[in-house]
């Protein structure tokens, strides 16, 4: 059947091709994810202007903060989805499936009017300046209201990522990057809409991926196919979802509240400033596109060998992970460093944002290897069932850590060289951490929550391995 064919066991075969394989769509849907988000910033920063640009951008960390907490959950749902899966337990791989469309629907209520509410006291919390102000708040307000169709295509295409079709969920990704190009040129560049433009053809382009992607979904013929009328909260599979998807939506929407904060030093540097950071921070995730699916892929592979009990094959996937994460950012590090002035320039050609752009990317680049560690070892303990330990390294390194940083080092050394540094000395002292925690094995002993018969398989695989 056809949803067969697509799903993916990667319990079997050689580890390295099963994680890039699977990586690779991964990979270009996350291009095109950020493509879709970086279209409204160069087409504000070119047809609007510099402090439009500069909204736009200084909006990403109230919508990462609300986004991230949702993602959270949705990486353990994933979680949850895979480890059934791989564990060939059909019957709660249909439950997880429609629990998890209910927590969807249940938290976009609740995620969008909080949202909404919280608009004009968070940016007066960040300092937001008076030329930019209200185009931000516009922005904002749109975006929030209709964050339902994010909301829909990211659970959507993350239950077809836990089987390992990580295929279909990029089709769908680029049909909406498409829309979201054409809709920005109609409504920014046709209609003169300026930001608000922007923030409509964003919000409908994602609407058009989650409809086709619960349009599939509901198509399919397997275990994991939707069907309205079986909608409903799992008691237990809830509580399996929020055991490994609440500590890192907490943790990915702390650190992005805590980046609230970390825009607010930007800020005080004027509109030039926020336009030069705005401009790196949307050149920044290409950078790190391939250790981020790779950590993806990787969480996949764990989740799916832990509910096998294959712990051995897991363990050599996470090495395997980390050397080709490494390999393929210490590549477009390089390119990013010699190439940053041009790359700059496609946002914005005024002198300023010039300037501060490309030398946050001269101070931030060198840098990025170190995030393969954290990001590969975090993919891994989730995948594992332990989200705990990573949400709490990565709010002590990227939250508590950084915001020490920033308010003690501010006053000794001001300028913007040393806010920027803020970020790799988080990504140096949570790679260490998390390194440090699973190199303790911990972690190992948390890993079976789902399928205590992985025991008995993990026996075998071991015994197998000594012959």
């Amino acid at each position: 059947m056809a949803g067969k064919a697509r799903a993916h066991d990667m319990t079997e075969g050689v580890i390295w091709k099963e994680i890039l394989f699977f990586a690779f769509p991964l990979m270009l849907g996350n291009l095109f994810q950020q493509f879709y988000n970086t279209v409204d910033c160069i087409v504000v920063g070119n047809f609007v202007g510099k402090e439009a640009l500069a909204a736009v951008g200084a909006t990403s960390s109230i919508i990462n903060t609300m986004v991230g907490f949702f993602m959270g959950l949705s990486t353990g749902a994933g979680v949850v989805i895979s480890q059934y899966f791989g564990a060939k337990d059909e019957e709660h791989v249909k439950k997880a499936v429609h629990t998890t469309l209910a927590l969807t629907l249940l938290l976009a209520v609740v995620l969008t009017a909080a949202g909404i509410l919280l608009v004009s006291p968070l940016l007066r919390m960040m300092k937001t300046p008076a030329d930019v102000l209200g185009e931000a708040k516009t922005y904002l307000t749109i975006y929030f209201a209709g964050m339902l169709g994010l909301m829909l295509y990211n659970m959507g295409s993350g239950i077809l990522r836990a089987v390992g079709d990580s295929k279909r969920p990029l089709y769908f990704l680029m049909l909406c990057s498409g829309a979201n190009v054409v809709l920005d040129l109609l409504f920014v560049v046709g209609f003169h809409m300026g930001v608000a433009g922007a923030a409509y053809a964003t919000i409908l382009a994602q609407f058009v991926s989650a409809g086709a992607i619960w349009f599939v979904l509901w198509r399919s013929e397997e275990c994991y196919r939707f069907r309205p009328r079986e909608i409903t909260l799992d008691r237990d599979i809830t509580g399996f979802i929020f055991r490994v998807g609440l500590p890192s939506g907490l943790q990915q929407a702390v650190t992005s509240f805590s980046n609230v904060f970390v825009q607010s030093y930007i800020n005080a540097f004027g509109s030039a400033c926020m336009a030069g950071w705005s401009s790196y921070a949307r050149i920044d995730p290409f950078v790190l596109l391939p250790m981020q699916s790779i950590s993806m892929g990787c969480t996949t592979f764990i989740g799916q060998n832990i509910g096998a009990g294959k712990l051995k094959r897991a363990e050599r996937g996470t090495r395997q992970a980390l050397f080709m994460s490494m390999g393929l950012t210490l590549f477009l590090t390089v390119l990013l460093f010699i190439f940053c002035r041009p790359l700059i320039r496609i946002f914005n050609q005024d002198p300023g944002v010039l300037h501060y752009g490309a030398r946050f990317i001269q101070l931030m680049s060198p840098f990025y290897v170190l995030c393969c560690i954290n990001q590969i070892y975090a993919g891994s303990l989730r995948g594992a069932g332990d989200a705990k330990a990573p949400m709490v390294i990565m709010l002590s390194s990227f939250v508590v850590f950084r915001q020490i940083y920033l308010y003690f080092g501010t006053k000794i050394i001001p300028g913007i060289t040393f806010v920027a540094l803020g970020y790799p000395a988080g990504w140096l002292v949570c790679s260490v951490l998390i390194l440090i925690y699973y190199k303790r094995g911990k972690w190992r002993t948390r890993s079976r929550f789902l399928t205590p018969q992985a025991a008995a398989a993990e026996e075998a695989e071991a015994a197998a391995l000594e012959e």
